[in-house]
């Protein structure tokens, strides 16, 4: 089903709104080609960067078609479709087999907790079901999902029941546990790493493709710590992965994803801000963000480079 896994650095994209609101879809041509031109190996469309959780059925149904027509095919595109509701989500996989996506990936149900991973391979069975021809990734986060169940156990149980699992979104800081699942059955899951600000350890650890918020203002950063890791250069890694982690500090100073989309916005790309209640940076602080990120260099080293490619 999925001969190529990811590799390389996939944007976890932003879903561009309005001053009122609502969705601006008029922003996302624009923004997939400077992501293509930034050296991106993938888009994932409608996860919790974009906001998937706090838009409307109807928004993230158009939000994805509007992302795999700019795609045009030179990028797969990753639908993220968990809901509370797995017939919701379900449906959500099934609109994006229709709308040719490359590839659907879910989060579970997080208001009632999934506790076991028996239980998850259930919640899995159905909404990967919605979407039979698309390599399906679950999207474990346990952060935001509050689920902090044995993944590499679902691994095995998903491995045995979901016809077309084939890997995961890990976005959680246990190096072990990623280790563990990269590793299960010889590798046979393809394990996408998901927390930016530890890259370099994910790569001594095994991983080949990362998914991140980060990537959209930092390609190039992100491609010269996996260029000098393959160089065996590890103290420059270690130095340009300190500079990922003064930016990230420095984001985290302010409401995260707001200051992303205040990022872009002076890169020249009208994101607007997030839905309630992460809300928008004030003019004061994004004149303050600016200043802080100036202060570390942010605008120097942060440009990017060619695209790579998208798979291996």
């Amino acid at each position: 089903m999925h001969k190529n896994r990811l590799s390389g650095l996939v944007a976890a994209t932003y879903t561009p709104l309005r001053d009122d609101g609502t969705v601006n879809l008029d922003i996302v041509d624009p923004f997939v080609e400077h992501l293509f031109n930034n050296g991106v190996s993938g888009l994932y469309v409608c996860g919790s960067t974009g906001e998937g959780m706090s838009l409307t059925i109807a928004e993230r149904k158009a939000t994805a078609e509007a992302f795999v027509r700019a795609s045009g095919g030179r990028l797969p595109v990753i639908v993220q479709v968990g809901h509370n509701s797995l017939a919701e989500a379900r449906g959500l996989a099934r609109h994006a087999q229709e709308i040719g996506a490359d590839i659907i990936s879910a989060t579970c149900p997080s208001y009632h907790k999934v506790g076991s991973a028996g239980g998850l391979t259930d919640c899995m069975i159905e909404v990967a079901g919605g979407a039979p021809d698309l390599p399906f990734y679950y999207y474990h986060i346990p952060a935001l999902t509050g689920s902090n169940l044995d993944v590499l156990e679902f691994l095995k149980r998903g491995g045995e029941k979901i016809q077309n699992l084939v890997g995961l979104k890990y976005t959680d800081t246990k190096l072990f546990e990623f280790q563990e699942c990269c590793e299960l059955d010889d590798g046979r899951f393809d394990v996408v790493w998901g927390c930016d600000e530890m890259l370099l350890g994910a790569l001594a650890t095994g991983a080949t493709g990362a998914i991140g918020s980060t990537y959209n203002i930092a390609t190039g950063l992100y491609r010269r710590i996996i260029t000098a890791f393959d160089q065996a250069d590890f103290a420059q890694a270690r130095r340009w992965q300190s500079l990922s982690v003064k930016m990230i500090r420095t984001m985290n100073g302010y409401p995260f994803h707001p200051a992303m989309k205040a990022v872009l916005e002076m890169r020249g790309f009208a994101m607007g801000g997030c839905r309630l209640p992460q809300g928008r940076l004030t003019c004061d602080e994004i004149i303050r963000l600016k200043a802080e990120l100036q202060s570390v260099g942010f605008f120097d080293w942060s440009q990017d480079g060619p695209n790579p490619g998208t798979t291996q």
